[in-house]
């Protein structure tokens, strides 16, 4: 599952993802879930969430890829419990995010949560929440409920250290709404630092009118973005799951360091 369903990830991770399981096999798919607003579930639906990348060289060719990897998008304010519900089943076992630096709800001072942020007063107080961490608490909360292991949270945000931040901000809050949720998560939960690299510009009207001059096939919802990519990912993920916790990633040409 992925939260933040924006075009970088639909450009870099869903990529990667659907390269590894063309190379090595493996029975993987991604959800993606928009927690602000409809507008990419409701572009990309009628297509069968199917949609294009189009790199493009520093000579100004362009190459075209169809990406069908993504199975479903979800839309976090219009129903959370179904977000909850599919975080909740054992059968997700990554949830990676891209939800921009603001996404975290800390304080970039401290790199702590924000308690006051809106969000996280709503997420402290509520069962069905709206802020990305507190989808990860309260989905955590219900697999540990349930008997489940844990999913990996994978954070594709380019920050520093970026997997502490988001174990630190998780922990913060998951204590604060239940101190035995807080040590099960952090006995048992991993959140591998990553660092990612791939340039995608956002895509204008006249970005999809020209692709669909060039290829005969309307997409409204395709992603530009430059050859080059880079993904190093912290060895760091669920151990209950064994090698099936993660797809063949360094297939794919994904760096997995200590």
């Amino acid at each position: 599952m992925h939260l933040g369903l924006g075009a970088f990830f639909r450009a870099f991770g869903a990529v990667y993802v659907e390269d590894a399981v063309r190379l090595s096999g493996g029975d993987w798919g991604i959800v993606g879930v928009s927690l602000k607003s409809a507008g990419t579930r409701d572009r990309l639906a009628p297509q069968d969430f199917v949609y294009t990348t189009v790199s493009q060289a520093s000579d100004g060719s362009e190459t075209f890829r169809k990406v069908e990897i993504l199975a479903d998008v979800l839309v976090g304010p219009e129903d959370p419990e179904a977000v909850l519900g599919r975080m909740a089943d054992p059968g997700i076992r990554i949830v990676t995010l891209t939800v921009t630096e603001k996404g975290y709800c800390h304080d970039p001072a401290t790199g702590r949560l924000n308690p006051d942020h809106p969000d996280i007063v709503h997420d402290l107080n509520n069962p069905l929440p709206r802020s990305a961490p507190g989808f990860i608490v309260r989905a955590l909360e219900r697999r540990r409920e349930a008997g489940h292991p844990p999913f990996t949270v994978l954070t594709c945000d380019n920050l520093p250290e970026n997997g502490r931040l988001v174990r630190g901000v998780v922990l913060d809050l998951a204590r604060r709404i239940d101190p035995d949720l807080g040590a099960w998560i952090e006995a048992e939960g991993r959140f591998p630092s990553t660092m990612v690299d791939r340039i995608t510009p956002a895509t204008k009207p006249e970005d999809i009118e020209r692709l669909t001059h060039k290829t005969g096939i309307f997409d409204a919802a395709p992603v530009l973005c430059e050859p080059f990519r880079q993904w190093v990912v912290e060895e760091d993920f669920v151990p209950a799951y064994g090698a099936g916790g993660r797809p063949e990633l360094a297939a794919a040409g994904v760096e997995i360091v200590p």
